[in-house]
C-alpha cells in the first residue's frame, strides 16, 4: 500500500485540484475523513484556537508538531499540515522538517513572514528578505528523507508589497526546490484569477472560500485548504452555547441520540473488540 504522501503526490498529478478541508484535532480530521475527503489540512489557526490562543506566532514547534501527530494518528488520508516559518532559521527549519515528518505529514508549508507570524489574513503582515526565506525554502528541501514528503513555500508578500514582489518571490521559491507555491491573503475573484494566470504555470496551493468548489476546480491548482468547515464549526458552536444559556436548550434537538454514530466514527467498536480479545487470551 503506497505512503500517504505517495497518495498526495499521485492524486494531485490527476489533473483536479486536491481539497483537504481544515482541521484542527482528531474529532475533525474523522469528521472530515468520514464525509469523504480524500485529504486533510491541519490549519495552525485552528490548532492555536484549540489550545486558546489567536494566530499571532504563540505556538511552538513541539506544540505542533504533537498535534500533526495527533491528526495523523486519527486518520488515513493524507495530513497537510501548517508549519508557520518553520521556527527559526534554516537549521530550525530543518528540524521541523523533521520532526513533521517523524510525525506523519504528507505534506508542509513554511512561509516568509517575519517572526512572529499572524495569520495572512489579518492586516499588518511583514515578510523577511526574500534571500532569507530562500535559504529556508533550500533545508527544508534538504531536510526531508522521504522524497515523496511535500514541501510548500508559502508567501504573504501580496498585502505588504503588491503582485510583482509576489511573483518574483513565488517563482525564486519555486526554483529553490518547493513542490508546490503558496500565495496567502487571495481575498478576491480577481485576486484569484490574477494567481491562477499569473502563475498558473506552476504548481499553486489556493487557501480560502470565495467560490464554491465547483467553481474553484477549473482553476488551474493541486492543491485547495478550504476555510469553510472552520467558520462553520466556531459558529454553530458560539450559537449552542449562547442558546444553552439564554433559552436553556440549544436549538436542533440534537442529544444523545447521536451517541451510536460518535463512538462509531471515533473507533469505539474496535476497541471493544480488542479488548474482549485479550481479555479471552486470545490472539486471533
Amino acid at each position: 500500500m503506497k505512503s500517504a504522501r505517495a497518495r498526495l503526490r499521485d492524486m494531485m498529478a490527476q489533473g483536479q485540484p486536491v481539497v483537504a478541508p481544515f482541521v484542527y484535532d482528531g474529532l475533525t480530521a474523522k469528521l472530515a475523513q468520514a464525509a469523504g475527503f480524500a485529504a486533510v489540512y491541519m490549519t495552525g489557526f485552528g490548532t492555536a484556537a484549540a489550545r486558546g490562543f489567536p494566530d499571532l506566532g504563540l505556538l511552538t514547534l513541539s506544540e505542533m508538531a504533537d498535534n500533526v501527530r495527533t491528526v495523523t494518528g486519527a486518520v488515513d488520508v493524507p495530513v497537510i499540515c501548517d508549519a508557520d516559518t518553520g521556527y527559526g532559521n534554516p537549521i530550525n527549519v530543518w528540524r521541523t522538517v523533521r520532526e513533521y515528518e517523524d510525525a506523519g505529514a504528507a505534506a508542509l508549508h513554511i512561509e516568509d513572514q517575519v517572526w512572529p507570524k499572524r495569520c495572512g489574513f489579518m492586516a499588518g503582515k511583514q515578510v523577511v528578505p526574500i534571500e532569507t526565506m530562500l535559504a529556508k525554502v533550500r533545508a527544508a528541501v534538504d531536510a526531508r528523507r522521504d522524497p515523496a514528503m511535500v514541501i510548500i513555500a508559502r508567501t504573504d508578500a501580496l498585502a505588504p508589497m503588491g503582485w510583482a514582489e509576489t511573483e518574483r518571490r513565488a517563482r525564486a521559491y519555486r526554483a529553490a526546490g518547493a513542490d508546490l507555491i503558496f500565495v496567502d491573503g487571495i481575498v478576491t475573484r480577481q485576486d484569484l484569477e490574477r494567481y491562477t494566470g499569473v502563475l498558473g504555470d506552476l504548481p499553486l496551493l489556493y487557501n480560502g472560500q470565495l467560490l464554491p468548489l465547483p467553481e474553484l476546480m477549473r482553476f488551474p491548482l493541486k492543491l485547495i485548504i478550504h476555510t469553510g468547515t472552520l467558520f462553520a464549526a466556531y459558529a454553530r458552536l458560539r450559537d449552542a452555547y449562547k442558546e444553552l444559556k439564554e433559552l436553556g436548550v440549544v436549538a436542533g434537538g440534537a442529544g444523545f441520540e447521536l451517541l451510536p454514530d460518535f463512538a462509531r466514527l471515533m473507533g469505539a467498536e474496535e476497541v471493544l473488540e480488542r479488548q474482549t480479545r485479550y481479555r479471552d487470551g486470545s490472539e486471533s
